[in-house]
């Protein structure tokens, strides 16, 4: 398999995504991307594992990318060896009513994952500077004071609250939040084939909605705002990886191996030391128990 520097993946100068490529060649065959994968996550798992004893870091994965790109799938397969308490997966849909009444990013900072653990986003508080960019009308329904019209909305409204999503990721990273940012980049013309096989495969015309059509048609305007949220909110402490999903095997290949890589680094990540006392006695409570009728 061709070895991928995941540094060349990651964001950290200013891109354009027409440059970016949404296939990328694993020169290896599809059995044994499974086989990489498969070690991949379970190196991950005992990483949690370690890192649950540890309780001092949690981490916040973040999938964004267009309908079709591969997110739930690549969800059940990078993290289908996690014990089921050390992942735990948030959908973030169109806000209900009790979230509406309060700020943007509230519904996502409770859904942040507690120490030791995982949480994945799966559409992340970025839709909040997409969808709404794409359907600025979106934004009257939070009821923000001095929003009155989509006229009321204007770049200095998008400005401030990139700042808010910056300072947002940069507050949770200094409490021990890792944050590690996927955007799943597809080509128009995978995505119109993936549509037409939920059309085409009956067991998967339930995945099909009207509104992926209608979504599409603003396809353009969505690459262009993925561009710019890319552009500036891929900070150092919350990288954005560009990851070619038009193959998603490759594509969960990859993500796996970003995360496994990133994690690593964290050095002091560790199974703790017995306390002195217990270590002291391992053989007394072994024979205690084995005593014990």
């Amino acid at each position: 398999m061709k070895n991928i520097d995941i540094e060349k993946l990651k964001v950290t100068s200013k891109i354009e995504l027409k440059n970016v490529p949404t296939f990328l060649d694993l020169e290896t065959s599809e059995k044994k991307k499974a086989k990489k994968l498969n070690e991949y996550r379970e190196a991950l798992s005992d990483h949690q594992d370690t890192m649950y004893a540890h309780n001092k870091y949690s981490v916040l994965i973040c999938l964004q990318g267009m309908d079709t790109a591969g997110k739930d799938s690549l969800i059940r397969e990078v993290f289908k060896e996690f014990n089921p308490r050390g992942v735990v997966v948030h959908s973030f849909k169109t806000p209900t009513s009790s979230e509406l009444e309060h700020d943007y990013l509230w519904r996502h900072y409770i859904a942040l994952p507690e120490r030791g653990k995982y949480a994945v986003f799966n559409r992340t508080h970025y839709e909040n500077v997409l969808v709404t960019r794409v359907h600025p009308e979106y934004i009257l329904s939070e009821n923000i004071p001095g929003i009155d019209s989509v006229e009321d909305i204007t770049p200095a409204f998008w400005e401030k609250r990139f700042d808010q999503i910056n300072n947002f990721e940069k507050h949770i990273s200094q409490n021990g939040v890792i944050i590690l940012k996927f955007f799943l980049h597809l080509s128009k013309d995978e995505q119109k084939h993936r549509l037409l096989r939920r059309l085409d495969k009956k067991k998967h015309n339930w995945k099909f909605s009207p509104g992926d059509l209608k979504e599409r048609g603003y396809w353009e305007k969505y690459q262009s705002y993925y561009e710019d949220a890319i552009n500036r909110t891929s900070k150092p402490h919350a990288p954005w990886y560009i990851i070619p999903a038009d193959n998603k095997e490759t594509a969960r290949v990859l993500v796996a191996k970003t995360i496994l890589e990133e994690m690593v680094r964290y050095k002091d990540i560790k199974e703790p030391v017995l306390e002195e006392e217990v270590a002291e006695n391992i053989g007394k409570y072994r024979e205690m128990l084995m005593k014990d009728e």
